[in-house]
């Protein structure tokens, strides 16, 4: 008996699988090398290198650096003539101009005077009065000392005119003194300058009434040439200064420098510096001197002086801005072989302007990096340019940028 293989409707005859199932296999396998090949596509090249980073340095160099200090004070008058009224009067004329230079003895002031006037003539009148009793009592002593000596009258009458005279002596003692008092009191109303110099503004107009309770300030005379120059110098600058110059400060020339930072052209000298320092402030008050025939320099401007004190030889001077601080220790950058940065400790010594005096740590011909140094890592390389040479690569770049506009 044959037997019978039933099948499915949808089962496939063995061809039929060996065909549809070879297109099968190769879809997949085109797929998974289009997948692979996709994937290998998607991958970034490597980034390209960095280039190093560009600083700015300075060949260190040796030269002769002068060293000075400087303080800080004011300016003022040998001498501040202050002009008051020396009795009550109201003004009758101001006979000067304001901000002007006198001479001593040019009128400055007129006061009223009729009332000194009518007292010089009273006290004269007075004077008159006592030298005419005193007359009297000189002919009454003439006339009775022949009488008293030959007994004609009592003794006691002589005594008593030659006490009259003494009497009228200083009665016209007395009124002279009163005389003068006028003449002054009269002298007073004509105020003149006391000094020679430059006057500042009136305090007083005509019309005023002076002197009434205490002297009235009526002007300012100041001299100003010479003038000089005041300043408290700490306790350390001074003895700073001193162990620098190598001599007593006293002995140094100021230079003066005023507030807009120009320098005035005559050297000044020191003429005083007190006996002590002052325990509230720690200073020692100082005063120089210095010639003013120009009449430029003012009371109350503030300025400085400067003192050179010696000059160091072969020392070597780098911008402040290139040294840096780390835990109480300076250090610079500088570029080696290969243009690689690294770093050295350096000892600063006393600072002169924007830069530093270095004492150890640097050489001539050193490569010292003044900027960028927060671009730089120790052994790395970097692309040190000089200030000439970023100027001209800067001018370079602003030229195209220019044109395009």
């Amino acid at each position: 008996m044959k037997s019978t293989v039933l099948k499915h409707p949808m089962q496939p005859s063995p061809s039929s699988v060996w065909h549809c199932g070879f297109p099968l296999r190769l879809g997949v396998a085109v797929m998974a090398t289009l997948l692979i090949t996709s994937v290998t596509g998607c991958k970034q090249p490597p980034p390209a290198a960095q280039p190093p980073p560009i600083v700015q340095v300075m060949v260190v160099t040796a030269t002769n650096v002068p060293l000075s200090t400087e303080f800080i004070g004011q300016l003022d008058s040998p001498q501040n003539v202050e002009v008051r009224a020396r009795v009550e009067a109201f003004v009758d004329q101001v006979l000067f101009t304001e901000g002007t230079e006198l001479k001593e003895g040019d009128p400055l002031f007129k006061l009223d005077d009729k009332p000194f006037l009518e007292r010089l003539a009273a006290a004269n009148g007075m004077l008159a009065e006592a030298k005419a009793a005193l007359n009297k009592y000189e002919k009454d002593v003439a006339r009775l000392r022949p009488l008293a000596e030959k007994r004609a009258i009592p003794q006691q009458d002589l005594d008593n005119a030659i006490a009259s005279v003494d009497v009228g002596q200083a009665n016209v003692l007395s009124a002279q003194a009163r005389v003068e008092s006028a003449k002054l009191d009269l002298s007073y109303c004509d105020v003149k300058a006391p000094v020679s110099g430059l006057i500042g503004a009136k305090l007083v107009s005509v019309g005023s009434l002076v002197g009434k309770g205490e002297p009235t300030l009526l002007a300012t005379i100041s001299t100003l040439d010479p003038i000089w120059f005041y300043c408290a110098i700490s306790e350390v600058d001074y003895l700073r200064a001193q162990r620098i110059a190598g001599r007593k400060l006293g002995e140094t020339r100021p230079e003066l420098i005023l507030a807009d930072g120009s320098e005035f052209p005559e050297p000044g000298k020191w003429v005083f510096l007190d006996r002590a320092v002052d325990v509230s402030t720690g200073t020692i008050r100082a005063r120089a001197e210095f010639p003013n025939a120009g009449k430029v320099l003012r009371p109350g401007m503030f300025a400085r002086v400067r003192v050179s004190l010696k000059t160091e030889k072969d020392s070597i001077l780098i911008p402040q801005r290139a040294v840096l601080e780390l835990q109480g220790r300076n250090f610079v950058w500088l570029v080696g072989e290969g243009n690689r940065a690294s770093q050295r400790a350096i000892k600063a010594g006393v600072q002169i302007g924007s830069d530093w005096l270095i004492t150890e740590g640097l050489k001539t011909g050193d490569r010292l990096i003044v900027e960028g140094v927060q671009k730089v890592r120790n052994d790395a390389e970097v692309q040190p340019l000089t200030a000439a040479e970023m100027a001209r690569n800067t001018a370079a770049a602003a030229g195209p940028a220019k044109e395009k506009e």
